[in-house]
């Protein structure tokens, strides 16, 4: 199941769902041309304090970049080679920002809550007939699935360095593929016991929909 929620009553978790989302949006839109890296640098230390503000549960959130670490050093690499170190550097403390902002939406954000923030973007297809829970329930549940799939991909990676003494390796895709194929059965049929999308959230309690994130 997608668990990434972390139960709290923290300001994140009191805040609405669709202002975190439109928040979320602005920000990253905000983030994108900045080339400075002091600036970005705050930005991120900014990022470090809202997870702070969920206790220690929240900071071993940040935890999400290990798996990412391979990635960033390309993206570095490439952007030194081929322009300047510099840029490199700000393009990766970019993503990396940009990477926790969309992951405290996601801890901070039960199941429910994320779904009815998404579903009025989807009202108009019922012109044509189409109910606007099915699209809103696909872009949440893609939202929950980048962390865990993270989290999933750094589980393996540490049971592998623990084994072999790498940090990494191709021979992870394979054991990755078949995780990530096993969470999608394990949605497909909570999502089939619960009625599918039409029944998404229609007979959860409340106080504990969200729990398990999904």
């Amino acid at each position: 199941m997608i668990s990434v929620y972390l139960p709290g009553t923290s300001w994140l978790h009191r805040m609405p769902a669709r202002l975190k989302l439109l928040l979320l949006a602005a920000l990253s839109m905000a983030i994108l041309p900045v080339q400075d890296p002091l600036v970005l640098g705050g930005v991120f230390a900014a990022v470090l304090a809202f997870y702070a503000t969920l206790g220690p549960q929240g900071l071993k959130q940040v935890r999400l970049l290990r798996p990412l670490a391979s990635l960033l050093l390309i993206i570095f690499l490439l952007h030194g080679i081929g322009g300047s170190w510099m840029e490199g550097l700000v393009a990766v403390m970019r993503l990396v920002s940009m990477v926790l902002l969309a992951n405290l939406v996601s801890v901070t954000t039960r199941m429910d809550d994320m779904l009815e923030a998404v579903m009025p973007l989807f009202y108009p297809l019922k012109i044509f007939g189409v109910s606007p829970k099915k699209p809103a329930l696909a872009v949440t549940l893609v939202i929950r699935f980048v962390p865990v799939l993270l989290s999933v991909y750094s589980s393996l990676a540490e049971a592998y360095r623990a084994r072999t003494g790498k940090r990494g390796s191709w021979r992870l895709v394979a054991p990755f593929a078949l995780q990530a194929l096993r969470l999608s059965e394990n949605v497909a049929e909570a999502l089939t016991a619960r009625g599918g999308a039409a029944g998404l959230g229609s007979h959860i309690p409340r106080t504990r929909r969200g729990d398990a994130g999904c």
